[in-house]
This record gives structure tokens, C-alpha cells and sequence, in this order.
């Protein structure tokens, strides 16, 4: 019976092609050393892509870790929630758990590299203060990120760090339109950086499955109008 590793490295990592058009160009600006900004549409694998060439880049020594950042929104109810901080993260931390295990076809992946430090999960009510070195930091869901909360994470890189982050902007759960336009002021800025790629997902990127494709098409449709 064999044992599985109990400290992961790059071998360990299932390899990944991208499957549609938008996917490649991800992988290739991030080859390239840019950052990313990977918009759009729900099911194209934006998340997936990021924590995979996140930690493929960890892993191969390029870093020294992966810090996923989630928007205080979505967590100021955490204190309403029953259980130790950890207990109340687990809620937001998953969907990253299941990724990494699933993409080292290891249930024990996520536990691993927690435990050796090779990646960390924070909110943006604890960001504040702190530089951040060596390290790509994902920003995951930041559609729910304010402008703010937006320019304090990404002025916390300090040398030798990346910067990535996915949403989509159509699933923001604010209800105030200033704060759902704050991701677009973001976008904005960052489109006039020469390190910044954005990439933005269509429904034709859709890989989670076929029934999601042709809803969000047919929804897309509906909206415009054109149904």
C-alpha cells in the first residue's frame, strides 16, 4: 500500500492544460511574470486556474507561499458564527480545500501545505498593517472587495510577489451601487500598469459543465434582450 507524501512538492501536482482560448492567455501572461486580473463569467475556472499556478510557482521555488485573500464582507457575519475562528473560516476556506485536493489527488493537500506554510488563507479585515514578501497573493471572489478594501490588499506586496486576482463583477453581493463599482474603479487603474494582464472570461469559457454554459448564455441573452 503506498503512503501518501506527507510534505507535497511539484511532482506531486496534477499538470494542467488550459482548455479554452482565455485560459492559455492566463497561463502565458503568468509564464510571462505578469499579474493578473481574471474576470468574468461563473464556471471558467478562474479560481482553479489561480490557486494552480499559484502554487505550481511555490512549489517549484519560485515563492515561498500562497495567500488567498477573501473581502470582509462575506466574513462580517463570521462573529455570528458558532466555533473557534478557525471553525467559522472553514465556512470560506471550502472551495480552496477542495481545489487543492482535488489538484493533488490528495484529500490530506490542503492540511500539507497549511502545514508547511506553503499557503495561507486571510481576510481583508486582517490584512491591514502587514508586508507581504515572497509570496503570490490570490484575490479570490473581488467582486465583494471594495475599492478599499482593493487598494489596501495590493499595497501590502513588499519584493518578489505576485499579484492575482478573479471575480466577477455581475455576482457581487453588495447591495450599495458605489461599492459594486469599486471593482471597476480597481480595473481601471490597474488596465494602465504595464505588469497588469486582464483577462476577462466569457460564457464560451465555461468549463464547469454544459448545463451551467447554456444557462449563463441563455441568461446573457435574456438580459439583452435579445429572447
Amino acid at each position: 500500500m503506498n503512503k501518501r507524501p506527507s510534505r507535497l512538492r511539484l511532482e506531486h501536482l496534477l499538470k494542467l492544460e488550459p482548455l479554452t482560448a482565455n485560459q492559455k492567455l492566463a497561463f502565458d501572461s503568468f509564464a510571462s511574470g505578469n499579474h493578473l486580473c481574471l474576470d468574468g463569467s461563473a464556471g471558467t475556472g478562474k479560481t482553479f486556474i489561480s490557486l494552480y499556478l499559484a502554487l505550481e510557482a511555490v512549489l517549484n521555488k519560485d515563492y515561498e507561499k500562497v495567500i488567498i485573500v477573501r473581502s470582509a464582507v462575506p466574513t462580517r457575519d463570521m462573529g455570528f458564527l458558532p466555533g473557534t475562528q478557525e471553525e467559522k473560516e472553514d465556512a470560506y476556506t471550502a472551495p480552496y480545500k477542495a481545489i487543492v485536493n482535488d489538484l493533488f489527488e490528495d484529500q490530506d493537500a490542503w492540511g500539507k501545505l497549511i502545514g508547511s506554510k506553503n499557503i495561507e488563507f486571510l481576510t481583508t479585515s486582517f490584512i491591514r498593517g502587514l508586508t507581504i514578501k515572497n509570496a503570490i497573493v490570490i484575490v479570490d471572489e473581488s467582486q465583494n472587495c471594495n475599492y478599499h478594501e482593493l487598494c489596501s490588499v495590493i499595497t501590502r506586496l513588499g519584493e518578489d510577489c505576485r499579484f492575482i486576482m478573479s471575480g466577477d463583477y455581475y455576482q457581487s453581493d453588495f447591495t450599495r451601487k458605489g461599492d459594486q463599482d469599486g471593482i471597476k474603479e480597481f480595473i481601471n487603474i490597474i488596465k494602465h500598469m504595464n505588469s497588469f494582464d486582464h483577462i476577462e472570461f466569457k460564457w464560451e469559457d465555461i468549463v464547469r459543465s454544459g448545463f451551467v454554459r447554456d444557462f449563463i448564455m441563455t441568461k446573457e441573452l435574456y438580459e439583452n434582450g435579445k429572447l
